[in-house]
């Protein structure tokens, strides 16, 4: 029998390592699934976008990944990059899914990569919005830092968080600004709705962050980089790799990093686009990626 279409989303929780963790849904369970995973210090209604103009040929899913919008905090300090890829392993397998077109942006795109890198047989075709983490010349600038200095800072960082109260503002309209700030490109009507769905508001009437001020700490909790790239051989499908051309992220092609991929690989850059390209160049992102998952 169909199922009627819901246009969505709607709220749902699963369970990974004992945490409740938080994804929304759009409908349509008789079409292919899509999963969307979002960046650090971000949340799962930051596609709702680009979930509008997909959810008409895929079933839809974006999770909150621990310790970000709605779902838990760990009990702890540490978010691995493995944790996040098992969440996600969980989340799917709890669905049963298979053959599943896979968007991340940022951290949730390194997660994406890492996902397919070791479910290879689970994954249709893949997208990673500069996922792909520090170039290799900024690599090499941390490389060249005494790993016990590097594994201090990384220790006194978690110190200085367990100290670190979230940042409260006086009013949605101040986190608002903020949100602005952040990326000039947004209008303001998607920066209000990225921060209303961002914020909670403390019982003091402040506004804060839903995220966990401790997910900004993730070195020498999970793989080395070069062990992360070196599973990138290990992805089978069609991958497309995208990048703004007014952000931090370095050619993937120019500094060496597609070699690791053996599958087919497409990349893609934009123009007046920073970090978040699904936000700056909306509708050519929607286009390329329609025309790379038809193909």
């Amino acid at each position: 029998m169909q199922k009627p279409l819901i246009t969505g989303p709607t709220s749902h929780n699963y369970f990974s390592q004992r945490l409740r963790l938080h994804y929304v849904e759009w409908g349509n369970p008789n079409a292919p699934l899509m999963l969307l995973i979002h960046g650090g210090r971000d949340h799962c209604r930051n596609w709702d976008w680009v979930a509008e103009r997909f959810r008409d040929d895929y079933h839809i899913i974006a999770p909150d990944l621990r310790g970000h919008g709605d779902s838990e905090w760990m009990i702890g300090g540490t978010y691995t990059q493995l944790d996040y890829a098992y969440d996600i392993a969980q989340l799917l397998h709890q669905k049963d899914a298979s053959e599943v077109t896979v968007i991340g942006h940022s951290l949730g795109g390194s997660i994406a990569l890492q996902y397919t890198s070791l479910y290879p047989e689970k994954v249709k075709k893949l997208v990673a919005i500069e996922g792909m983490g520090p170039s290799p010349t900024m690599a090499a600038k941390t490389a060249d830092k005494p790993l016990s200095g590097r594994i201090h800072e990384w220790m006194n960082g978690l110190r200085k968080a367990s100290g670190r109260l979230p940042r409260r503002y006086p009013t949605l309209e101040d986190a608002f600004q903020r949100m602005q700030e952040e990326n000039p490109h947004l209008s303001e009507a998607k920066a209000l709705h990225l921060t209303v769905h961002g914020c909670n508001q403390n019982e003091d009437g402040t506004f804060s962050w839903k995220f966990d001020n401790y997910v900004r700490f993730f070195a020498f909790s999970g793989l080395p980089l070069e062990q992360q790239r070196a599973l990138f051989g290990e992805i089978t499908c069609p991958t497309l790799l995208v990048r703004g051309t007014e952000s931090w992220a370095s050619d993937p092609v120019a500094d060496g990093r597609t070699k690791s991929f053996n599958c087919p690989v497409e990349v893609e850059a934009f123009e007046k686009a920073g970090h978040w390209v699904h936000h700056d160049q909306l509708e050519g992102f929607v286009d390329r990626v329609k025309k790379f998952l038809a193909d």
